[in-house]
């Protein structure tokens, strides 16, 4: 074995016992651990090595080693070994999740939710970008004698619903009109160009009807916007505390971070397409600096869609977090993907 090699080895070692246990770890147990075959003095240079070039630090003079941001990012990379979940495994993430099936949104509810219970830590998910989706169908619904409900479901099978008022009486006949005039305007069109210019353009179109047209067509631009944008979903808070523990506690920023919903929809938007893991100072936020963020997509149509991620301290088993998540990202792309289809 070349001294590269070696070193690896014991990289490698020291990631994955101080994950097991999390103490510190000494030479005499890399020794008894790794099988190698070599000198407790050999050993103890291969440590100071790895910690003068920043993968393992010691805490304390008399204390073993562990890693840093830079040792786990090293396994990440070069010596971990994701095992895909096992098929009855998946079988029980799919079985989960399809008992919230209703709604894009409730599956993606479920996904974090699920993804919490099985890593241990705050999970997230993230509906899928209205870039591309279009109208696949506009209802209304009377709800009052001036009062309606626009309801847009979108071709990714998010639906949104505004309420509007009109100052004449909504009738069962104006409700049909609606539906027939407006549907044939705005089926297929992309959700993400229906604002004020394309608004105005199609209330031109009407003639004589235009005076009923600007409630349900405001309502109709408000709906679809609010679909163009991400959301997400968030698991519960309830582990953050315990998870990150005596020693490394949740900071007052990191939970403000979590609960604007702006700043997490814009990040967990530029994380890569595939799924990954970045470690401490690797995220683009400071309140993350000493986290690890795991990421996968789920696709529909063949395409990566929206994100579900879930957010450790460093010291996490990444292998077995890969794993989860991109069985979980499947699931839920495979469900929502079968929920469009049953609209159609």
């Amino acid at each position: 074995m070349t001294p590269a090699a070696r070193k690896e080895k014991i990289l490698a070692a020291i990631v994955e016992s101080f994950i097991g246990s999390g103490e510190p770890v000494g030479s005499k147990s890399l020794l008894n651990g790794t099988g190698l075959q070599v000198s407790s003095a050999t050993v103890r240079n291969d440590m100071a090595e790895l910690t003068a070039q920043g993968y393992i630090a010691q805490p304390h003079t008399s204390a073993g080693r562990v890693p840093t941001a830079l040792g786990y990012r090293y396994y990440v990379d070069n010596a971990m070994r994701v095992t895909p979940l096992a098929p009855v495994a998946k079988a029980y993430i799919r079985d989960v999740l399809g008992k919230s099936a209703d709604s894009p949104e409730d599956i993606l509810q479920g996904a974090a939710n699920l993804t919490e219970q099985l890593i241990g830590s705050v999970a997230l998910a993230t509906t899928p970008a209205g870039d591309n989706c279009r109208v696949r169908r506009l209802s209304f619904v009377r709800t009052g004698g001036h009062t309606a409900m626009a309801v847009l479901i979108c071709s990714n099978g998010i639906i949104r619903t505004r309420l509007f008022r009109c100052a004449f009486v909504i009738t069962p006949e104006i409700i049909a009109m609606f539906d027939k005039t407006l549907n044939e305007l705005f089926a297929g069109v992309e959700v993400g160009v229906i604002g004020q210019p394309f608004i105005q353009s199609v209330a031109v179109r009407f003639g004589e009807l235009s005076l009923f047209m600007p409630p349900a067509l405001i309502a109709i631009m408000n709906a679809a916007q609010q679909a163009a944008k991400v959301s997400v979903k968030h698991s519960r808070f309830s582990k953050l505390i315990f998870n990150y523990g005596e020693g490394n506690p949740v900071s007052r920023e990191f939970v403000e971070f979590l609960q604007n919903e702006h700043d997490v929809a814009a990040m967990l938007s530029r994380r890569p397409q595939h799924t990954c893991v970045t470690i401490g100072p690797e995220n683009s936020r400071v309140e993350l600096s000493r986290s690890a963020v795991f990421s996968a997509r789920y696709c529909i149509g063949g395409n990566p869609s929206g994100t579900i991620a879930v957010i450790t301290p460093q010291r996490t088993d990444y292998a077995r977090n890969l794993a989860i998540l991109e069985g979980v990202a499947e699931c839920a792309g495979e469900l929502m993907e079968e929920l469009i289809e049953i609209k159609e």
